[in-house]
């Protein structure tokens, strides 16, 4: 028998079987026309609810007490989300929820800087976010499992279609080790370009703060701070070598403003924490 609770979400969701995501995405202006060319279709609420369930996935709203509280306080929140393993870190509230993004074309110098502060943040009530990506945050997301700690992935694609699809055993991994997939878009939803751009909001809003490790000048990474800013979030940037392809972007942004971060201390005392000697 079908759950009425699920099914009237997915009618929510989806005007009864009309995507809203259009809706959702004229905010977006400059991406709408891409998604009108690329995907024009309808969504049946009884079929997208039988996935759901065959799935293991969870559909949840504004409204639901499952809806993560600091989500509501951003511009244009998510209207629904896909959720995939636990969702208790969405409500959780002893752990610290700490972003860690930075280039998809992470140098040896990044993936050092990424290792280093995740085993130190590991003596720390921290929950990392990240998207999935190649690069820094494909490492944030290894590195969090290395180092017990709880992991969460938001994606901008649905949650049957894993981006990049080599990390689809990382996303188990997540899953099964007590971390979480989240996601705004129905479970067969490709990876479009402003998909990224849409999920970007939800993974600063997240959080307590973001930290860049690494970012060329033009790059999400950088989008990510800016919402972060935005949405009265801590912004924290590691300084680059000079010379380095990913060095521009992240240090205009510690001229802009962002905490330069050497060292997880120069986190921990944005949020009131008393490290011992690391």
């Amino acid at each position: 028998m079908l759950d009425h609770i699920y099914y009237n979400a997915l009618n929510i969701l989806f005007d009864g079987s009309i995507t809203t995501i259009e809706k959702r995405c004229q905010k977006y202006n400059t991406y709408q026309q891409a998604w009108e060319a690329q995907n024009n279709k309808t969504i049946d609420p009884e079929k997208e609810y039988q996935k759901l369930q065959d799935l293991g996935v969870k559909l949840i709203l504004e409204k639901d007490k499952e809806y993560p509280k600091q989500l509501k306080e951003i511009p244009h929140p998510p209207k629904g989300l896909y959720l995939k393993g636990n969702i208790n870190l969405l409500t959780q509230t002893k752990s610290i929820p700490l972003a860690i993004v930075g280039s998809r074309n992470m140098s040896e110098y990044g993936k050092q800087v990424c290792e280093k502060i995740i085993k130190d943040l590991s003596l720390y009530n921290f929950i990392i976010i990240s998207g999935l990506a190649y690069g820094i945050d494909t490492c944030a997301h290894q590195q969090s499992l290395a180092n017990n700690l709880k992991t969460i992935a938001v994606l901008g694609s649905g949650l049957e279609r894993i981006y990049p699809n080599p990390n689809r055993p990382l996303a188990e991994k997540i899953i099964q080790n007590g971390g979480l997939l989240i996601s705004e878009f129905p479970i067969n939803s490709p990876p479009l370009t402003f998909h990224f751009l849409q999920r970007n909001r939800i993974m600063s809003g997240l959080t307590k703060g973001v930290l860049i490790i690494e970012a060329q000048e033009r790059s999400g990474s950088l989008n990510i701070a800016r919402l972060a800013l935005e949405q009265n979030r801590e912004v924290f940037a590691v300084p680059n070598p000079i010379f380095g392809k990913n060095s521009t972007g992240i240090n205009k942004l510690i001229q802009s403003g962002a905490k330069l971060t050497q060292e997880v201390k120069d986190i921990l005392e944005e949020f009131n924490i008393n490290p011992p000697n690391i």
